[in-house]
């Protein structure tokens, strides 16, 4: 399936991934992870869900006043999702600095988790671990775009081996201790998934949404984007999962739009292409492959 080429089918070239839900059994024993190893604070918590973010920013590429990354649903009876259900791959921190990706690397280590792998992609740097209910997480960087490898109006990513002795050398220092908080301009960079049919999830981010293809890899992965950044959303069918989203793990992920006409415009792309959408206060949201919700929302 190609994309569109069409100028006005694409998505603002300044869309960005906003908050990610995710359903947890037990929030007391998730929101340290995401508080002491990846360093998000607590904005928000009750009984049944906790929202945490950055502080106030005091650099630039963020809130005046912190924003919301993630958000946890206590879900006690959903059960675990099942072994060959579709949904998160995982949920990607990109972090604004290498010294940043640093801090956060010993904060790994001083909270006693386990890197489940460490990638040189080419055009970052990456950190993979695993929150205490098995959600897949990753920790990154940019390189600067100016350094990306690019062909055939495709970027080539790649996999490679991580010097982690050197980035944990390259740590800035001033948030390396296990409950420090993260750099204010700390963001949710990307959203990857897990889908049953690549063809399918094409045709919702791409043909619909308006996502741009980035990257092709051996006809079992896709990386979509907008703005030409490297990818906003991955997807891929490497574990051959058969299964809609179901049980514990992603409830949604935002695309946060910078103004109402563009948001219209995805809509009726979105109506026009089948999709199930319901509109809400701030924008509206669809019903991807898998049975995904994502929520298109104004910035």
């Amino acid at each position: 399936m190609s994309p569109t080429t069409d100028a006005t089918d694409r998505i603002d070239p300044a869309a960005r991934i906003g908050r990610v839900t995710l359903a947890v059994s037990d929030l007391d024993a998730v929101i340290p992870f995401y508080r002491d190893v990846v360093g998000l604070r607590v904005r928000e918590r009750d009984d049944g869900r906790a929202v945490l973010g950055t502080d106030a920013v005091g650099g630039t590429g963020g809130a005046p006043d912190g924003e919301d990354l993630l958000v946890l649903d206590a879900a006690p009876d959903a059960g675990p999702r099942p072994p060959d259900a579709a949904g998160l791959f995982h949920t990607a921190f990109l972090f604004p600095s290498r010294g940043a990706l640093g801090d956060a690397l010993s904060r790994v280590r001083d909270a006693g988790e386990r890197l489940t792998g460490a990638s040189d992609h080419r055009v970052s740097e990456a950190l993979y671990l695993r929150d205490p209910e098995g959600n897949g997480v990753e920790l990154y960087r940019d390189r600067p775009r100016e350094e990306w490898p690019e062909a055939d109006g495709e970027v080539q990513m790649d996999t490679l081996p991580l010097d982690v002795d050197s980035l944990l050398a390259d740590r800035a220092g001033d948030a390396d201790d296990a409950g420090d908080a993260a750099p204010a301009d700390t963001a949710v960079g990307h959203v990857h998934l897990e889908v049953t049919d690549l063809d399918a999830a094409e045709a919702f981010y791409v043909d619909a949404a308006g996502f741009d293809v980035r990257q092709r890899w051996e006809s079992a992965a896709l990386f979509v984007a907008a703005g030409g950044y490297h990818h906003h959303v991955g997807l891929n069918t490497w574990n051959r999962r058969t299964a809609p989203a179901s049980g514990t793990g992603l409830v949604e992920f935002e695309v946060m739009v910078p103004d109402g006409d563009g948001l219209e415009a995805i809509r009726g792309r979105l109506v026009d292409a089948g999709v199930e959408v319901h509109d809400g206060s701030d924008g509206f949201l669809a019903v991807a492959p898998d049975d995904v919700r994502v929520r298109f929302a104004s910035a």
